[in-house]
């Protein structure tokens, strides 16, 4: 039975993660900075491994015993406003988390075939119509400002496993599709109340991914050795804000809802910084993991809503 070391398996992602991998008869192994959690969780598969990639501190007999690590660790980016302590956080705990991992790896014996490594399509900046090329792709730079400089350093972290024979993947992720909490339930709220809420003028384009493709994702850069570098991990229609919280509140109210939009000035005042993020036209590339092989089930936001309602 391959073993998969997730670190930061305890958040959305991961918890979707490490259920897809037990079905398909993997061994996974949850590093978690929750000692209480790691004491009364008796489970044999998942096990959980205490962590505290601040201090790099990571078990040194798990990392022998894994054959894969999936690096999801992370604070995430919008579930507070972008103090200066926040977004220190933000990138820190991204940062010393990439280099906890290469650092036991370069120390400690092991057989990990592969590491993969989150990242974010805030990589990039917002479109730009006068581009020849109108979707990102993995190629372009990173955008200036705080989420391009947190994304840079954060593969930056991870990138030493190169220099050990290692695999190494990168899956810049778009928004993410989920019934149990993320940007979805953001969406939601409003709908329950009949009101599509569209945010500025609502033609900022969203690159987003259901859960399950974002996870059948992980678990084809593990098992396909032909995934080796940087991929965008994001559903091949994006979707305009505007279309997408419609169709939100249609799946939620039929056509009983009404519009509203919501200015970008109140967007601001709301959330603070990281409606930049929100503001922000993205338009994302999927071409070269597609050609890879990997299949979409929910290429379309119409069908992961279908899914997810």
């Amino acid at each position: 039975m391959p073993v998969v070391l997730i670190c930061g398996g305890s958040g959305l992602i991961g918890q979707r993660l490490t259920s897809m991998l037990i079905e398909k008869g993997y061994e996974v192994i949850i590093a978690t900075r929750s000692a209480q959690k790691n004491r009364n969780n008796n489970s044999v598969n998942p096990s959980y491994t205490i962590w505290n990639p601040a201090k790099e501190i990571i078990d040194a007999a798990v990392i022998s015993k894994a054959d894969y690590i999936i690096n999801l660790a992370g604070a995430g980016i919008a579930d507070k406003r972008w103090t200066a302590k926040r977004k220190k956080e933000i990138a820190e705990s991204r940062i010393q988390s990439g280099r906890t991992i290469a650092k036991a790896l370069q120390q400690h014996n092991n057989k990990v075939k592969a590491v993969i490594n989150a990242s974010a399509i805030g990589w990039y900046g917002a479109d730009n119509p006068a581009a020849a090329e109108k979707k990102f792709t993995e190629e372009n730079p990173p955008a200036p400002g705080f989420m391009g400089d947190t994304c840079k350093a954060w593969e930056e972290s991870i990138q030493p496993v190169k220099d050990l024979d290692k695999r190494l993947v990168i899956l810049r992720t778009g928004i993410v599709l989920s019934k149990k909490g993320g940007a979805l339930k953001e969406f939601v709220k409003p709908a329950k109340f009949g009101v599509a809420a569209i945010l500025g003028n609502g033609k900022q384009m969203i690159s987003w991914v259901h859960i399950d493709d974002l996870c059948r994702i992980y678990i084809s850069a593990v098992e396909n050795e032909k995934l080796n570098g940087i991929y965008n991990a994001v559903a091949p229609i994006p979707v305009d804000n505007k279309s997408l919280t419609t169709a939100i509140a249609r799946s939620i109210k039929g056509s009983f809802f009404i519009t509203a939009f919501i200015p970008s000035f109140i967007v601001k005042l709301v959330v603070g910084g990281v409606s930049s993020e929100v503001l922000k036209s993205t338009t994302v590339s999927c071409r070269k993991l597609r050609e890879t092989g990997f299949q979409f089930i929910f290429p379309s936001v119409e069908a992961a809503l279908r899914q997810l309602e």
